[in-house]
């Protein structure tokens, strides 16, 4: 198994026909990703070329999209001035699954995105994020699929870097699915909605978890999973070094007086019980440890 993507994905890229949409297309079909269409409504009835032979059909909104291939999945490749009437379409088409690639969309865009689909049944990834991938099942999004391997850990990241660092330290173990929450300070997808996913996935034996400084989302996932999570967690916080009130990489990291700070999140993390690693190899050796162990 596989949490939010398996082998039964049928993908559509909304945006295909762009430059990211295409070089991006290219590469998820060539991880054996099922992609059944592209959507522009200006090149509706078009039918674009891939390498391998592949042609892919171009639908002119997502609600035909799915009405004539069965997609359940939309990975989103929309100019940020455009992403929230893109999201919104795919919601109310009712896409299970939207991965919005996209960085740079306004707050106030991804709010009234985020609160719109909340009650539908839509689950958002991102926005500004990776995506997901669950290796030789499928991949929507740009992680690289080469360096993917599949076993039975868990992993959720707000980084982008990080996940792709993570999956080759681990490739040895191999993953069930790597989600990228993306961080941007609003998110569809929360570490504490992996972490309940993985709990539930009875083919994900422990959990990578990936933070870093801004908000307190970290905290908030400490507390859950003292209550709820049974499997093991280790976890990385990324901003140990970051100085006060500038924003670091994402629109999310920026560390506010007291709040926000790595340290506070490593300690909420390690009164759970997590193994927090002071480097991403660290943490990746933590994970290794555990694996042995449950493999022995």
């Amino acid at each position: 198994m596989a949490i939010f993507l398996n082998e039964n994905s049928k993908v559509i890229v909304q945006g295909m026909t762009g430059s990211e949409g295409m070089k991006h297309t290219t590469r998820m079909l060539a991880s054996g990703t099922t992609i059944v269409g592209g959507v522009n409504p200006k090149k509706a009835g078009q039918t674009v070329d891939f390498e391998g032979g592949q042609q892919i059909p171009v639908f002119g909104s997502v609600a035909e999209a799915m009405k004539e291939t069965g997609a359940n999945v939309s990975v989103l490749f929309v100019p940020p001035a455009f992403a929230k009437s893109a999201v919104v379409e795919a919601v109310d088409a009712g896409i299970e699954l939207a991965v919005v690639i996209t960085e740079g969309i306004a707050v106030k865009d991804t709010a009234e995105f985020y609160n719109y689909a909340k009650d539908s049944s839509t689950r958002i990834v991102g926005p500004n994020c990776p995506g997901v991938i669950s290796p030789g099942k499928s991949n929507a999004g740009i992680i690289p699929a080469d360096i993917a391997e599949a076993g039975r850990i868990g992993l959720v990241s707000k980084s982008g870097t990080l996940t792709y660092q993570m999956m080759y330290e681990l490739r040895d173990f191999g993953f069930s699915t790597a989600v990228g929450i993306g961080g941007d300070p609003i998110v569809g997808t929360t570490h504490i909605d992996c972490l309940q996913a993985f709990e539930d996935d009875p083919e994900t034996d422990a959990i990578v978890m990936i933070g870093e400084i801004g908000g307190d989302a970290e905290e908030r996932a400490a507390e859950y999973i003292k209550a709820n999570v049974t499997k093991p967690v280790v976890g990385y916080v990324a901003g140990f070094t970051a100085p006060e009130g500038k924003t670091m990489g994402h629109a999310g990291a920026i560390v506010s007086g007291s709040s926000g700070t790595a340290a506070a999140k490593k300690e909420a993390l390690e009164a759970a019980g997590v193994k927090v690693g002071k480097t991403p190899s660290e943490t990746a050796d933590f994970m290794r440890e555990i694996m042995k162990d449950l493999s022995s």
